[in-house]
């Protein structure tokens, strides 16, 4: 394979992992924000719920405060009947008694109620408690996780980079600039492997004799189809991978 072909060839690697990096790059921070939207999502309504379970703890305690103001009141009124003259006066401290009476029975049902839906509050809000703390744990360990990777893919990228750069540097000017054009126009995509005959990016197969003439490896070629730079890349010999022919393993 020619010299340029094969520094083409790595360059494709490259922009391909530049690629690749960059929108890992671009993808943490988003990934965080969505991961910590959906924690402040999960915090509001805890807060909410205590919000709900607090304001049932003191309507309770406000019908407990009534029921023994009005049981007070009874009280008193029940020691002002021994001093009543009359039958009407009598007969008014009765209405009044009976009034704070149904005014406790109104009280105690409003806790009954207000009982009943403590109960499935109470248990929303402690399981959500448990269920936040632990969000909270992996999120801040996504988030940590997260800095790691980001410099990790950074210090990756900027070696990429200069690979590129010093890859570039040693490129014939004229096939760099094919390489450019073809990559921007491609979808980044300016280097393709021919593959049993066929190019590897757009699957159309290649002409009989062209393919014979990228065989030999002696000129850039360009395929036919989808104007991408193409190269073949021959199938490595057995002995050239183990250092052994391939018929003295089999003896």
């Amino acid at each position: 394979m020619l010299a340029d072909l094969q520094l083409a060839v790595r360059l494709q690697e490259l922009d391909n992992r530049v690629t690749e990096l960059t929108r890992e790059i671009s993808a943490l921070p988003k990934h965080i924000a969505e991961i910590e939207k959906k924690l402040e999502s999960h915090t509001r309504k805890l807060e909410a719920d205590r919000a709900a379970l607090t304001a049932n703890q003191k309507d309770r305690k406000k019908d407990e405060g009534d029921v023994q103001l009005q049981e007070q009141k009874i009280s008193k009124l029940r020691a002002q009947m021994l001093d009543a003259k009359t039958n009407e006066q009598y007969r008014a401290f009765q209405h009044e008694i009976e009034f704070c009476e149904k005014e406790i029975r109104r009280a105690e049902d409003h806790v009954l109620e207000l009982m009943a839906e403590s109960e499935p509050l109470d248990r929303n809000v402690k399981a959500a408690e448990l269920a936040l703390k632990a969000e909270k744990a992996q999120v801040d360990a996504e988030k940590q996780e997260a800095v790691a990777r980001t410099a990790e893919d950074k210090k990756a990228l900027e070696q990429a980079q200069q690979e590129r750069a010093q890859i570039v540097a040693r490129l014939n000017p004229s096939l760099y600039r094919q390489y450019e054009r073809i990559r921007k126009g491609r979808r980044g995509v300016a280097i393709a492997e021919a593959v049993d005959g066929r190019c590897g990016a757009c699957q159309i197969a290649l002409r009989l004799q062209f393919y014979q003439d990228l065989k030999r490896g002696d000129q850039v070629m360009f395929c036919e189809s989808c104007a991408r730079i193409i190269y073949y890349n021959p199938p490595v010999a057995f002995e050239d991978v183990t250092g052994e022919s391939a018929s003295a393993v089999q003896g």
